[in-house]
């Protein structure tokens, strides 16, 4: 893990590849959840998620997976991103799993299905295609507030 430190905040740098292996354990433990309809899987991942947001991908269940068994047998260069953008996809589906547990847990088998299977098609694109759908929300953000920010700092 490599640390940054800008003039107001340090950027944690991770290994790019990390996100895109969790991505898909998730897609399966989302797409199992789905198929089982198992609010038991769903507050699993939820519980996984949550890992990521709270302690960092590095120090999340599946980072701590992929910096011990997978990592040490990848050669080549380490490709590194800056752990915010994943680190905020990982906040949505939270979010999203959230939504699916409590469907699950109350009987709502439509919010079950729903929620699950949007968490789930945000995973697959990005442990089949490495587009990370929450990690682009994200980058979003920052331009709206960059912007927000200018336009008042302007007034």
């Amino acid at each position: 893990m490599s640390t940054i430190t800008s003039n107001t905040k340090q950027v944690v740098l991770i290994d790019a590849r990390g996100p895109r292996y969790s991505a898909a354990i998730t897609t399966t433990v989302l797409a199992l959840a789905l198929i089982t309809e198992s609010h038991y899987l769903i507050g699993f991942q939820f519980a996984i998620f949550l890992s990521a947001v709270i302690f960092g991908l590095r120090r999340s269940i599946y980072g701590l997976i992929y910096r011990n068994l997978i990592q040490p047998r990848l050669s080549g260069p380490v490709p590194s991103e800056n752990e915010a953008a994943p680190r905020f996809a990982q906040l949505i589906g939270a979010l999203f799993a959230f939504v699916a547990l409590l469907g699950g847990v109350t009987g709502n088998t439509g919010v079950f299905l729903v929620a699950t299977s949007f968490a789930l098609g945000a995973a697959f694109l990005n442990a089949a295609f490495g587009f990370c759908l929450g990690c682009q929300v994200y980058l979003r953000l920052v331009k709206v507030r960059a912007r927000f920010s200018k336009k008042i700092s302007v007034n």
